[in-house]
């Protein structure tokens, strides 16, 4: 493959230790690849010598492709490539003593959301006192322990909750996230010498690590173990997961790494690279070589209405001129904006696709049916059996205390037979294989899915889908941990054709598009008001990405009027700051705000009436573990507040809410 002189350096490097700044579209994938192919042919390294870590599977993945395994000798499967949690698991599986901590080979891999639930169960049955539950699964996370335990607002029983989580989770072989970086590394700090084998460690998107996995690293490189890193600190975005923004400097002094850059970009037009330098953090250099390309369109917009109509125009021009759908994004600070755009693009019958992660866990009937699975493989997971049990739409809808008598008096050998058929099969079933689709009989699914329903059958449907899934996998933990770990999406209708793609300027991280619109570039939106000094830094690197994924065009817009609370109308300081010699401003940019309101009356009207349609319609019961049956009262991307019988009206974090969706004809 031909690399240009920049590259080239990266990947003949000889120094122990090499951090590659790879500014956006130089080729970071393409070096990392070449790396790996030049220390297996030419440095005779066997591939089993390295390990590869990523942050996404789809990295992974892409790098097996790429460097077509399949035709090498080694086994693919026994390769260390994949994200770190996943490379965890296979350390704590094939390699280290995980009994020394109390856990056996076959651990499962438990998600954020059973993790809560264990803990909200222990507190229920040690009667903790703990404050702010809404906010517990922050609380939860390692980085956040020690700084809300020392915080006066906390003190409360969160210290013994963690003790009792670690001492349950460890009796039912459960580990998490954090758990498994965390186990992992402590062993390898104790037994040092267990990978004698390995040479080299090779991570992309090293600007993503987080104290965990930065300390995992530490634990892996040993001196004669080289290291090389590839990433770039200007797409530093995520501190709110852990980042840490001084990755390189720590690689650097830890290291005395060799420090390298691919400044080069095949991907932008001069003038965009020439605005995107403006929010550089780093100071790299940018350079391109692509022509110089259109000016950057600035419009402004009376509201997102008349701007949603804007873009279904726009939209359709590009389309009719030869531009393919799947080459023209719209890129917004906040999930909530897609509402309106779906809408008018719905409406005008253009193609389009919300890019937001959807998991099988967000499915009712799936959801249920993975705890189900979590039991079967995990007979002392009684979070899980109890969660089947008390589920009111396709378990036995008992309470949870219950439903915990029922298991333990069974499970004890106080009855012969369990009340609940299901729990007597789901106890009775042991796991010998890939004839999972047996299990639909076995576990007598049909009654629990009630066929009179009318979601029975696709309940059935999406059920009978995840069985056969499961058919190419050894056991039903490891489907459940490849599940946690990878992800898998529910099953869908096929989108015929191509279409727009509508996302958030996170999601668009490591994609790239012809025509790129960034839409509602007002402060307070873009940038979201920052608490500090780091948070407004993250701001401008998140606007810098999102900028740098266009090719050949790129369009700005802000509203007169909108229509927002905390957002500020007229143009953004990111606007006033960009160099204009490189912008254009269209000559239709400024409406009449009177003809404009005028103009979009009855969109706005449909809107309103969709709004007014929704709150006719029975409202959404839930119900919430400690507050019981309660209905949604209102909701946005973060909150949502409900009524309940007994406590009355609560707004809870949606993330760390623990309600259970109930349905209106119960």
């Amino acid at each position: 493959m031909e690399l240009n002189d920049n590259q080239k350096k990266a990947v003949l490097d000889e120094h122990n230790a090499c951090l590659v700044r790879a500014n956006v579209g130089s080729g970071k994938t393409t070096v990392l690849i070449e790396k790996i192919r030049y220390l297996h042919q030419q440095k005779k390294i066997p591939l089993e010598n390295m390990i590869v870590l990523t942050f996404t599977n789809k990295a992974a993945n892409e790098i097996r492709e790429r460097l077509k395994i399949q035709n090498i000798e080694e086994n693919p499967s026994s390769l260390f490539y994949g994200t770190f949690h996943g490379i965890a698991l296979k350390l704590l599986q094939e390699v280290l003593p995980i009994e020394e901590l109390g856990y056996t080979k076959d651990f499962q891999v438990c998600l954020p959301e059973e993790e809560l639930e264990l803990a909200n169960q222990l507190i229920r049955q040690h009667t903790l006192k703990i404050k702010y539950k809404n906010r517990l699964r922050k609380r939860l996370d390692q980085k956040n322990r020690a700084a809300t335990s020392r915080q006066p607002g906390y003190q409360d029983d969160f210290p013994k909750l963690v003790t009792l989580l670690t001492e349950e989770k460890r009796k039912q072989n459960k580990m998490s996230y954090e758990d498994l970086l965390q186990n992992a590394t402590e062993l390898l700090k104790a037994h040092p010498h267990l990978l004698p084998q390995l040479k080299w460690i090779i991570i992309d998107e090293v600007q993503d690590c987080d104290e965990l996995q930065f300390e995992l690293i530490r634990q892996l490189k040993k001196p004669e173990v080289g290291l090389f890193a590839v990433g770039d600190p200007n797409q530093v975005i995520y501190s709110w997961r852990g980042s840490m923004f001084n990755i390189f400097y720590k690689f650097r002094e830890l290291y005395h790494a060799e420090e390298l850059s691919l400044p080069v970009n095949y991907r932008s037009s001069q003038t965009i690279l020439a605005v995107s330098r403006r929010f550089q953090e780093s100071g790299d250099s940018l350079t391109g070589v692509q022509e110089e390309g259109e000016k950057i369109s600035v419009k402004n917009h009376y509201d997102p209405f008349q701007e949603a109509e804007y873009l279904a125009d726009k939209i359709r021009s590009l389309h009719e001129s030869g531009v393919p759908l799947t080459e023209i994004a719209v890129f917004y600070r906040l999930q909530s904006q897609s509402e309106i755009l779906s809408k008018v693009l719905e409406k005008h019958q253009i193609p389009y696709e919300i890019s937001q992660k959807k998991i099988i866990q967000d499915i009712p009937v799936l959801a249920w049916f993975l705890h189900i699975l979590r039991f079967l493989s995990n007979h002392e997971d009684l979070t899980s059996g109890t969660y089947v049990l008390c589920d009111k739409t396709f378990g036995e809808g008992w309470t949870s205390k219950k439903a915990r008598t029922e298991i333990l008096n069974f499970t004890q050998g106080s009855v012969f037979l369990s009340k609940s058929l299901l729990f007597q099969a789901m106890w009775e079933y042991r796991d010998t294989g890939s004839d999972y689709i047996n299990l639909w009989e076995q576990l007598s699914l049909e009654k629990y899915l009630r066929p009179s329903s009318s979601d029975y059958k696709e309940n059935r449907r999406q059920i009978l889908s995840l069985l056969k899934k499961m058919e190419s996998y050894h056991s039903i933990r490891d489907f459940l941990n490849d599940l946690v770990l990878n992800g898998m999406e529910p099953e869908k209708d096929a989108v015929s054709g191509e279409s727009v793609k509508l996302m958030t300027l996170h999601a668009s991280k490591g994609l790239e598009f012809d025509h790129v619109f960034i839409i509602g570039v007002n402060d307070g939106l873009i940038p979201l008001n920052s608490r500090d000094a780091s948070t407004e830094e993250e701001e401008r690197r998140l606007f810098y990405v999102g900028m740098t994924r266009a090719g050949k065009f790129l369009e700005l817009s802000f509203y007169i009027n909108p229509g927002t609370v905390r957002v500020f109308p007229g143009p953004g300081r990111y606007l006033s700051s960009l160099p204009e010699k490189y912008l254009a401003h269209p000559a239709d940019a400024t409406r009449d705000t009177k003809e404009a309101a005028r103009h979009l009356q009855d969109l706005k009207k449909m809107i309103l009436e969709e709004k007014l349609r929704k709150l006719e319609t029975p409202k959404q019961l839930v119900e919430h573990p400690k507050y019981g049956r309660g209905t949604i009262i209102s909701e946005n991307e973060d909150t949502i507040v409900i009524q309940f019988d007994d406590y009355g009206e609560k707004e809870m974090l949606k993330a760390f809410s623990q309600l259970k969706k109930i349905p209106n004809n119960n």
